[in-house]
């Protein structure tokens, strides 16, 4: 972005919000409509099923929905999905991780509209032991519908180098038509679909900024797990449909999108970061989006020449504990973190040219390292059309919902 264009957002974004006392966050929406085009245009057709730990905004994941291109929840707890359920959000949720909340699963087995718009995922014999014991409880249970959760991480060198997040045990077309069998077997439960989430394509950059080296070896490393991840998908899809007919084949991530598309096996993509554009997803040669979400601290503090210190922002993202998980300051340019100090609980010390301009009361703007995880720390987001905040919406925190 030119300077000229990142002080026109700054002008804008302070024009704006005029009348709001910082902390807090905003969403542009004209950046998110933006960035949900393109990944619309990057899916080519395959439908998008919205990841909703990636947006934890109701009205927001309601107004994605009604875009075209995009199809269905891809819920991260199954009592958010229940809830997104009741709420008539959508009749069409995935929850994308394993549950062992026998309540939850009682109440999803009980209730009739609920069991039909629901799937929960497993991966072993145990998930479905679990909720056959949950459903047993129930009067009259309503078949529970399922997805089975395929490894997609890459192996190489005889399992000497791994990558990819540790997700399910299931790995071959053998061992997911096993699993199939096993819940074809039983008569409350109904075989959905196959989930195969690719971590170390969809969701690591190939171009971090000043690591060559490490951009190299992350690109070599994506094509030959593309390359893997394909033809296993496909054998394993093969597989499973000998065995009961599924509904859905979910794969992919906003960083992989147009990738995973063009697998014939795949018929949705999971994604969502993608609508707001936080920092980790800058570092992509193949697409690029604009930032949509953001959070503006007031400058409380003047330490010293060319410091500045803002109230709040350790708002950092889960993974591993380094830098890359951190918040940035984004506006007015030039700005940079503490490398000693961070991002801090209650202060947060700010570098760098621009500094030594801000003054006592000023904003300083910060884009979140990961996407959805914003929301837990803002009860609204205030959402901005050109130069004026059209609407204020509650997060999931603002609603009174903490899933995790």
């Amino acid at each position: 972005m030119s300077s000229a264009a990142e002080a026109d957002d700054l002008r804008r974004l302070n024009a704006a919000t005029s009348h709001l006392e910082p902390p807090f966050a905003v969403v542009d929406l004209a950046a998110l409509r933006s960035n949900a085009a393109g990944m619309v245009a990057r899916a080519a057709g395959t439908p998008i099923r919205l990841a909703s730990k990636s947006v934890r905004c109701r009205r927001l994941i309601t107004d994605a929905l009604a875009m075209d291109g995009f199809r269905g929840v891809l819920a991260f707890t199954l009592p958010e999905a229940l809830w997104l359920a009741e709420c008539g959000v959508s009749d069409d949720i995935v929850v994308a991780y394993p549950t062992a909340d026998a309540t939850a699963l009682a109440r999803l087995a009980g209730h009739p509209r609920a069991a039909l718009a629901v799937a929960v995922m497993v991966d072993s014999v145990d998930h479905l032991d679990l909720i056959a014991r949950a459903a047993a409880d129930v009067h009259d249970p309503h078949p529970v519908r399922v997805a089975i959760d395929i490894d997609a991480g890459y192996v190489a060198l005889g399992g000497l180098l791994r990558a990819g997040a540790r997700r399910s045990p299931v790995r071959t077309p053998a061992q997911a038509a096993a699993l199939a069998r096993a819940i074809a077997s039983r008569p409350g439960l109904k075989l959905a679909g196959l989930m195969a989430y690719e971590a170390q394509i969809a969701g690591v950059g190939d171009d971090p900024p000043g690591r060559p080296a490490y951009a190299r070896a992350v690109r070599v490393m994506q094509r030959r797990s593309a390359a893997e991840l394909a033809r296993r998908r496909a054998a394993i899809v093969a597989a499973v449909r000998e065995v009961a007919p599924i509904e859905f084949v979910n794969g992919g991530g906003t960083g992989s999108i147009a990738a995973t598309a063009a697998e014939p096996a795949v018929t949705e993509i999971g994604a969502g970061s993608g609508l707001y554009q936080p920092r980790l997803f800058d570092a992509y040669r193949a697409f690029s989006g604009r930032p949509a979400a953001m959070f503006a601290l007031p400058v409380v503090r003047r330490p010293g020449p060319g410091v500045a210190t803002v109230l709040g922002g350790g708002y950092l993202a889960s993974g591993p504990g380094n830098p890359s998980r951190m918040p940035v300051p984004c506006l007015p340019a030039g700005l940079r973190l503490d490398r000693d100090e961070g991002a801090g609980e209650v202060q947060t010390p700010v570098l760098g040219p621009a500094a030594g301009g801000l003054r006592i009361g000023d904003r300083v703007w910060f884009r979140h390292a990961k996407a959805g995880e914003l929301c837990e720390r803002f009860n609204e987001l205030h959402l901005i059309e050109g130069g004026a905040v059209a609407a204020t919406v509650p997060t999931y925190r603002g609603e009174g919902k903490a899933f995790l």
